[in-house]
This record gives C-alpha cells, sequence and structure tokens, in this order.
C-alpha cells in the first residue's frame, strides 16, 4: 500500500472508534481482518497514524478547526509525519486509494491557526475537567507535562536475571536497537520511532522463548525494584495482575523466599502461570480467591497493592481511554483504592512495609490515597521513598517528581517512563 491507501485506512479506523466508541485495539483488529491484503507494514502505519491521531486529538482538531476522522489523520500527516499540505498533496497525486482532499476552509484554519492561542487543555490534548488536577500536581510544570504524556512511548524489556544479565540480553537484541535503559537496573529499551516506521515484534525472538526478558515498561520496573524485596521475604502482591511486577520481584529476590501472587480477576491473573514458567521463577504462588491467603495475615514484610486506577500515566500506550474517562470512572477508582488498601492491610507484619502504587498522575488517586489512608490507620506511617531510589539508581539518573521525598511520582517529563505513582507505608512495630 502506498501513503494514500495507508492514510486512508487509518481514517476509516478513526472513524469506527468513533462511531461505535469502540477500544482502538479491537478497531485495529477488524480493519486488518477485512483489509487481508494489506501486510504487516501496512497495518503498522495505519496504526501509527490512529495513535498519533489519538494521542493528540484535541490539538490537531483545533488546528485543522474540524474533528472529523479526516482532519485529525491529516493532521498527523502535518504536525507529526513530516509533510506539508502541498507535499502532501503531491504524495498522494494519483493515489486511487487515498482519501478526499481536505475541505478549503481546514486548510485555511490550519494554515492560520497557532496553537499559542489555544486553551491551556487543548495544549496539553487533556480532557478540560482533568486540568485542575494536573495543576495540582505539577504546578506551573503542568502543561509540559501533559504534553509528555501525548508522546511516542518507547518500548521497554526487562532482563531476566534468573536467566541473562543485561548484556547478554542486549547482544542478543542488537539487530533491533536495543539500548541500556537509564534507570531501571535490568532495563532496556528499543526507541518509538518515527512515521510508519514499526517496533521490532520482540516476543517472536529465542530469547524471549528462552525466557531471557520481559515486555514492561521501565517505570512498572522501577517500583517493583522500589519495594526492596529481600532474598528471604515473605511478599504479598496484592493486585498481581498478569505478574509483571511479581515477576521482578522474584527475580531481585533470586528465587529465594516468596511472593504470593493475587488478584481477584482470575482472567487478568491467568497469563502469570506461563510467564513464570518461562521466567524460571520457582518461589511464586498465584492465588485467584482470597480465602487461600488467611495464612497470611499479619505476617508478610512487603505487601505491594498495585492498585486499580485511571491509567493517566499510560495515556501514550493507550490514548483513547484518555478521551472516554469521566468523573465517575475516578470516583470508582478511588473507591476501589480505599478498598484495597483497607484489604491489602491485613497482611503486613508489624514493622513491615505496605507499598501502594498506582499508573496514575492524578492527585486523587495518590497523594489524597495515602494521606487518608495513614490518617484513618495511624499505625502505618509514610516511610521516605527518596533514599531508596538513590540507593538503587544513584544520584546521576532522572529523578522522579517528590514534594517531600517521601511519595515519588514518575513522569514522561520527568523520568521518560510512564507515569507512575509510589508510596512506602511502614506498619509501626
Amino acid at each position: 500500500m502506498r501513503l494514500g491507501g495507508r492514510l486512508q485506512g487509518a481514517i476509516e479506523v478513526l472513524a469506527d472508534i468513533d462511531t461505535r466508541k469502540r477500544p482502538v485495539a479491537d478497531a485495529l483488529k477488524d480493519w486488518g481482518l477485512a483489509h487481508r491484503f494489506a501486510g504487516s507494514g501496512d497495518r503498522a502505519a495505519v496504526g501509527n497514524i490512529v495513535y498519533d491521531a489519538l494521542r493528540m486529538r484535541l490539538s490537531h482538531a483545533w488546528l485543522m478547526d474540524d474533528d472529523s476522522a479526516s482532519a485529525l489523520g491529516h493532521a498527523v500527516m502535518f504536525r507529526q509525519w513530516g509533510f506539508t499540505p502541498e507535499t502532501l498533496q503531491a504524495e498522494l497525486e494519483g493515489d486511487r486509494f487515498a482519501p478526499q482532499p481536505l475541505a478549503p476552509e481546514t486548510l485555511a484554519a490550519f494554515a492560520s491557526r497557532s496553537l499559542d492561542d489555544a486553551p491551556p487543555h487543548v495544549q496539553g490534548d487533556i480532557p478540560d475537567w482533568v486540568e485542575p488536577s494536573f495543576e495540582n500536581a505539577f504546578g506551573d510544570d503542568w502543561l509540559a507535562e501533559a504534553a509528555a504524556l501525548a508522546a511516542r512511548p518507547t518500548l521497554d524489556l526487562r532482563a531476566n536475571a534468573l536467566k541473562a544479565p543485561r548484556d547478554k540480553v542486549l547482544k542478543a537484541l542488537e539487530r533491533s536497537g536495543a539500548q541500556a535503559a537509564r534507570i531501571a537496573r535490568f532495563g532496556l529499551r528499543i526507541p518509538a520511532g518515527e512515521g510508519a516506521s514499526r517496533l521490532p515484534n520482540v516476543t517472536a525472538e529465542l530469547s524471549f522463548q528462552k525466557g531471557w526478558f520481559e515486555v514492561q515498561d521501565e517505570g512498572s520496573q522501577i517500583v517493583a525494584d522500589l519495594v526492596m524485596a529481600g532474598e528471604g521475604d515473605q511478599v504479598l502482591d496484592y493486585c498481581a495482575g498478569g505478574g509483571g511486577k511479581t515477576l521482578a520481584m522474584a527475580a531481585a529476590m533470586h528465587n529465594k523466599g516468596q511472593v504470593h501472587a493475587y488478584d481477584s480477576d482470575r482472567k487478568r491473573l491467568a497469563p502469570i502461570i506461563e510467564r513464570l514458567r518461562r521466567a524460571g521463577t520457582r518461589n511464586v504462588q498465584a492465588h485467584d480467591d482470597r480465602a487461600g491467603l488467611k495464612p497470611l495475615v499479619g505476617r508478610c514484610d512487603k505487601v505491594l497493592v498495585d492498585a486499580p486506577c485511571t491509567g493517566t500515566g499510560t495515556w501514550r500506550r493507550r490514548p483513547d481511554t484518555k478521551w472516554r474517562l469521566t468523573h465517575k470512572n475516578l470516583d470508582e477508582r478511588t473507591a476501589q483504592q480505599q478498598d484495597a488498601l483497607a484489604q491489602a492491610s491485613e497482611y503486613v507484619r508489624p514493622g513491615g512495609d505496605l507499598i501502594y502504587v498506582t499508573c496514575s498522575v492524578l492527585p486523587e488517586e495518590n497523594e489524597a490515597q495515602v494521606n487518608r489512608f495513614t490518617t484513618d490507620n495511624p499505625q502505618f506511617e509514610i516511610a521516605g521513598a527518596l533514599a531508596s531510589w538513590d540507593e538503587l539508581f544513584g544520584t546521576g539518573a532522572p529523578r522522579p517528581r517528590s514534594s517531600d521525598g517521601k511519595t515519588l511520582t514518575l513522569t514522561p517529563a520527568s523520568t521518560d517512563t510512564d507515569g507512575f505513582f509510589f508510596c512506602r507505608m511502614r506498619r509501626k512495630p
């Protein structure tokens, strides 16, 4: 397919997402099934256009004075893929699969408008009702933080120290352009690329099948490391999901001690079994029934609560969720977080740690939650996390945001990772 067919395909997918209010992954899958002649490069290019459009949807629409799928797709070409209206027209000329040209008034709007004149939330490409939360979280830096969440993400991997050192994995993935991560001790990173370029399918690598590495955002690796799980510890990963942080902690413990991975959603937890087998992990027990955790009450050294959240920190990877987020969603998540903290705290031994993590950057889900919990549960107190950061990663690495040295917030702008919040709460002896 030439660029015209790829752009038209992306416009069709964007229109489908808008019309049917469906996840972007589902819309892209259906488009691929309906266009089996499209090669892997074509599908990747269509996906890149769609995701680029969704990440910057508000600012694209404002500059074009048009929020149609066609306007968004063309805006990607003009603003992110290096075309001018003239060079794009020349590229599409004679391509019978290319989309219809934009209306003259849309092109005129793009030529005359400046994003500096747009409302702040449009400049930051976030929903307007979220702007006060960003201001609360980041102060004068909120616009830069919001804009960083609209950029393309890298592909991040974690070398599995149980099977291969990072240098060995780097060599195995040399042709994929993998580099050592700047912060995470076992992290590797493959640059995001530009335009139609596609990321390598690293899970097809023999080294992946051997269990040498896992796909995991660097921020997720960092917060798992900050748990400081030791070789002889009893650790509970209370909202384990697919087990990414469980695997990271188990490797850091050198297969010693015990990690209990629990999630109430059996479907989310199910992939952990195959992942544990591939990784060579022997110190993990998976639980999908809370009754099985009774022997752990008051006995765990570390309890990690990777709480359900709005996922605002992952907007680079899941930009469609940005535009579906509502006040109701936020209220539901904060209630679930309070329940998870209350339940998980029962398993912490005196002197042990309750660690609260979200992949959100909203203070309602982060600082407000841990402050509320420690006020309601005075047997717990917030223990500083910045010292652990320096111990693990040194003082020369990029640093997270922290107003008091106690709680930490990772963001694309500060640490070049997804957005994560980390807080350690220690149960008094």
